[in-house]
């Protein structure tokens, strides 16, 4: 299952994966919301939380995972991922250079500074969310 993150400052958009995640949690909840939030903005950044109770990754939420990634390729600016998931973790170190924004891991007891490192200020004001 995916869920929104509720709170976060405009531009910036968080979910939390829990139990099994498939393809539906992908096409119902997060990719109408980055999508939406496309919309209204050049950047985004994401916070993705895969906690404790995460069990796995159908194939297909997967595929939609790199799809959606690829989709917005460039309109990613503050991606982090928040997980203790061994195999995750390694898997983003290894991928990290690939994504064309600022790309940040941190532990499950980490959320709270993952939380303050995505709402943030930009450092260029220049780049607005228009």
């Amino acid at each position: 299952m995916i869920e929104q993150i509720s709170g976060l400052p405009a531009g910036a958009l968080g979910f939390r994966a829990s139990g099994q995640v498939t393809a539906a949690d992908y096409e119902r909840v997060l990719v109408p919301d980055v999508e939406a939030a496309f919309a209204l903005n050049r950047k985004l950044r994401l916070l993705y939380h895969v906690g404790t109770e995460f069990t796995g990754f159908e194939p297909g939420a997967m595929w939609e995972d790199a799809m959606l990634g690829f989709r917005h390729f460039s309109g990613w600016d503050r991606v982090a991922l928040v997980t203790d998931v061994q195999w995750l973790r390694v898997a983003s170190l290894a991928m990290g250079f690939a994504i064309p924004a600022h790309f940040k891991l941190f532990h499950n007891a980490e959320l709270d500074a993952a939380l303050a490192w995505i709402g943030e200020p930009r450092a260029d004001s220049s780049e607005g969310n228009t």
